[in-house]
């Protein structure tokens, strides 16, 4: 309520066009689900003394009486986590921002798409309010450039956060011409690749390789003009009615004093200063840091470094553990079984995603002549903590006995709203929610009546599904304390020390003989780590601590069990034992692309990067003594089979390219390359390398390099795209970027577990942004290039962040089972079978009963899929809280309406 009655308007970001803003905002985050803030445009601030958001906030969450005060926290650990800040292009006055209209950022331009925005969700310009037909995208603003009021090091997120605003264009309206222009394209993340593939494959849409500038504003059009050149054209001019500029991420404001305050060093760049062999650690003991605080970070990395984090602070005070924390306690459970139907209906306007869209108002007076409705309203956001405790008041009020929440996905705060029913008295199960955000406002944005009538339509179906909830009932399900690690390189290691760490035993399964994985065949890092040395010391530790239990040239053959509950049995040199234990971690790795092209397997000259390492660290004349060098990058990866970044190779080139100057300054090294992806601080280690006279050379796909033995050296042959003209260079060795591909057993443990496979192979998780570290399977985790392809610094992070996740599991003395799980109606089941083939979990079985051979259910191990539900032929088999009666009453709620 506070945003919808400021009185404040004030000019926006764009050019002094004046919008709807308020001086009072709110924004969702996953933990908490509304945050309400007053910005310097307020009225009483500047001591006018409106006041009004304090008068109308119902929860008195707005207080001005309130003045600043010191308090002091006694902790025993620190995370840092002050973000960054974007790059002010009012720094380079080329980009001209700030003095022509219609240039503004990348992070304007999300406010411009954004429903909240100051034109709610409409692409406009600000010079005239028109929709802008041709938009073009500057890259690098900021970053890659080696200058005053600019960064050397690659922001790590511009090039893929300008697809998805290409991508997010298009959707808005197709005929909008998209051009990009860039230097490299770092799409090296998981599925990445496919993302800019997508983009680069819309109509309309160009991405050109050029640095481009901005020349001048068009004085009657505002149109802006910008140069660029191609090797085909070179030098070119094209007006544009929009340009973007993608801007890079700085470090946050005032980090001097911040560092300064909790005794931390920072690195060259001003972000906190790496500690190679755990990122998340600072310079002073007891302090960590996560997110982009460690440097460019995109969100999963940031997420799963914050979990990593947490587990290093729980290390720290796991004597602590528990001490601090209080139950929750609900209200007794009313039974309304016998009650009389009294359905409530909360109507969410989710600010403008909806409200912009649905006309709420008349949707509420629609619901409230819905059967069995005898309470409905609508709210400005349903997920604030007033509105939650507006819904448990009414509940209790009104007496009702369903709820319904019509607002956005039930995947995203559907826990919330059953919560708000527990406060209330009411089982959880007599919650639905009708999505009319993103299956109505946000697909109909152009059809506003059609979405009203849609929206209707949607809330009827639940209306009338909510007449036939049944209350149902979570149970308990006791935790073993112990964890299983499946890999033993450094990522299964890093993780299994830090689950002991915290007083968990632990048997790490390695199916080789020797600990170690990839790692062994590494020597050195970018950022200086002797890799060696550091797996040396990890070993130690894991064989040394009395809570791991190493269990070498294993193989698992079978896994039973649930989440809390495990039992997996494994096989080592002729011995079979069965492990019970309640969480599950894979970090099972990847390997090395054995490739058939480039005369690999044929001439020894030709060698991989990874063996080019191990050949230099032993001191071979073969590689050492090589006069000229050529790489080759992409090699089994970035192509039809492959699709995607092996994200390591760049980097892996540039270092062994220094090793190689390092050791001999005349040597001739090449490197062919399609896109340098040295993202982040890796950007300053392939600026080193191009001065030290390392040459780099791009090829197209279609006009790979070619090798062929020329007398007594390999002649590569690669077409240059500059010049227009092959070249020819006479090697003493070439080295190849292998790909990283999935473990060879993926798809066995895949199964083993329960787990999901990515389509390239590697593991996939439960939710690539929110869950990075976990599956959809319970209780299983993953962590490493298991995953996807991950630098030595990534992989450590990673797995702490694992071991973070599966100790907030392995904590609990039990975990909490779903009640919404399969059950068999005996009389109807003729024991075809067909329910346990289809299960995937194992929860079905046949059995004997008095009856004779019956299907039975196992709801611990149920995830409630309905699979079997779906194909049982004699509908034997019914999904509670899905049940075919429920879904036949909104189906014939919405015909019913149509006829």
């Amino acid at each position: 309520m506070c945003v919808e009655y400021c009185p404040v308007l004030y000019p926006d970001a764009f050019n002094q066009e004046i919008s709807q803003n308020k001086a009072v905002h709110v924004y969702f985050s996953q933990a908490v689900p509304l945050i309400t803030y007053i910005d310097e445009s307020c009225l009483y601030l500047k001591d006018k003394k409106c006041g009004i958001c304090e008068t109308v906030c119902q929860a008195g969450a707005i207080d001005f009486t309130q003045t600043e005060e010191k308090v002091e926290v006694k902790v025993g650990a620190i995370v840092l986590t002050p973000g960054f800040e974007p790059f002010d292009p009012k720094a380079l006055a080329e980009y001209r921002y700030g003095e022509f209209a219609n240039v503004i950022t990348s992070m304007d331009y999300e406010r411009v798409m954004c429903a909240t925005g100051p034109y709610q969700g409409e692409i406009l310009r600000g010079s005239d309010l028109k929709h802008p037909r041709r938009i073009a995208w500057l890259q690098c603003v900021g970053s890659r450039q080696v200058r005053e009021g600019a960064n050397s090091y690659c922001s790590a997120v511009c090039c893929t956060y300008t697809q998805k605003q290409v991508i997010l264009t298009k959707e808005h309206d197709a005929d909008v011409a998209c051009t990009v222009f860039h230097n490299d394209i770092r799409a090296y993340g998981k599925d990445f690749e496919r993302y800019y593939g997508r983009a680069e494959g819309l109509d309309d849409v160009r991405f050109i390789r050029s640095y481009a500038s901005i020349v001048r504003e068009d004085p009657e059009t505002k149109n802006v003009t910008v140069r660029y050149s191609t090797p085909d054209d070179g030098v070119k001019e094209e007006e544009f009615d929009l340009v973007v500029l993608s801007v890079g991420l700085n470090p946050p404001d005032e980090v001097q004093g911040l560092a300064a305050k909790f005794g931390i060093e920072l690195g060259e760049h001003g972000f906190s200063k790496a500690v190679p062999s755990n990122p998340v650690a600072t310079t002073r003991p007891g302090v960590f840091v996560s997110g982009a605080f460690q440097g460019p970070t995109d969100i999963p990395d940031s997420v799963y470094s914050a979990s990593a984090a947490g587990a290093q602070c729980g290390e720290l005070l796991d004597h602590r553990r528990g001490k601090l924390a209080t139950e929750r306690r609900y209200p007794l459970e009313k039974d309304v079984t016998a009650d009389p139907l009294r359905i409530g209906v909360f109507v969410c306007h989710c600010g403008a995603n909806i409200g912009r869209i649905v006309g709420v108002p008349s949707v509420v007076e629609y619901v409230r002549t819905l059967p069995n409705v005898v309470f409905a309203d609508e709210q400005l956001f349903s997920c604030a903590t007033n509105s939650a405790k507006d819904i448990t008041e009414v509940v209790k009020r009104e007496n009702l006995n369903r709820v319904i929440v019509a607002a956005c996905s039930p995947r995203t705060l559907e826990p919330l709203f059953r919560d708000t029913l527990r406060e209330a008295g009411l089982n959880q199960y007599y919650l639905e929610m009708a999505n009319i955000r993103e299956h109505c406002s946000w697909v109909h944005a152009k059809e506003k009546d059609a979405a009203t009538q849609k929206a209707k339509d949607i809330i009827r179906m639940a209306v009338a599904r909510a007449a036939h909830l049944e209350p149902l009932q979570e149970f308990d399900l006791p935790v073993d304390k112990a964890a299983l690690v499946v890999g033993g390189g450094v990522a299964g290691m890093t993780t299994a020390v830090r689950i002991a760490e915290q007083g968990h035993e632990v048997y790490l399964v390695e199916k080789e003989r020797d600990l170690g994985g990839m790692a062994r065949r590494l020597h050195t890092t970018l950022e200086g780590l002797d890799v060696q040395a550091f797996l040396k010391d990890l070993m130690r530790r894991v064989y040394q601590h009395p809570l791991v239990h190493v269990i070498t040239g294993a193989t698992i053959t079978g896994v039973y069990g649930y989440v809390g509950n495990f039992r997996t049995r494994v096989e080592s040199r002729g011995r079979v034992r069965e492990i019970k234990h309640g969480i599950a971690v894979i970090a099972t790795g990847a390997e090395e692309y054995r490739p058939t092209e480039y005369l690999y397997g044929e001439d020894e000259r030709v060698m991989t990067h990874l063996e080019v390492e191990q050949a230099v660290a032993r001191g071979d004349d073969r590689v050492l003594g090589a006069r000229s060098v050529v790489m080759i990058q992409c090699v089994g990866c970035r192509q039809e089979d492959r699709n995607y970044c092996s994200r390591v190779c760049c980097s892996q080139a540039v270092k062994n390219a220094l090793r190689l100057k390092e050791n001999d300054p005349d040597t001739d090294v090449y490197i062919l390359f399609r896109d340098m992806r040295t993202y982040g601080f890796r950007e300053d280690a392939y600026r080193e390398a191009a001065g030290k006279d390392v040459k780099f050379i791009r090829y197209e796909p279609e006009a790979r390099p070619a090798v062929e033995a020329a007398g007594g050296s390999l002649r590569v042959v690669v077409r240059d795209p500059i010049l227009g003209q092959d070249l020819a260079i006479d090697a003493d060795l070439v080295s190849l970027a292998a790909a990283v591909v999935p473990g060879g057993d993926n798809q066995r443990v895949s199964q083993l577990f329960q787990v999901g496979l990515g389509p390239d192979g590697f593991f996939k998780e439960a939710h690539v942004k929110l869950r990075p570290v976990e599956f959809g399977t319970d209780g299983v985790f993953l962590c490493g290039a298991a995953q996807y392809p991950k630098h030595l610094p990534e992989t450590i992070s990673h797995a702490n962040g694992a071991a973070g996740r599966a100790v907030a599991l392995l904590s609990n003395d039990t975990v909490v089972a779903s009640g919404s799980v399969c059950e068999v109606d005996e009389d109807k089941c003729v024991a075809c079978g067909e329910c346990v083939s289809a299960c995937s979990y194992g929860a079905v079985e046949l059995r004997e009963t008095g009856t004779g051979r019956r299907a039975g259910v196992n709801p611990v191990l149920c995830k409630g899929d309905g699979l079997c539900n779906a194909v049982c032929p004699t509908g034997a088999i019914s999904l509670k809280h899905f049940t075919d009666e429920e879904f036949i009453s909104q189906i014939d709620a919405v015909l019913a309406e149509v006829g």
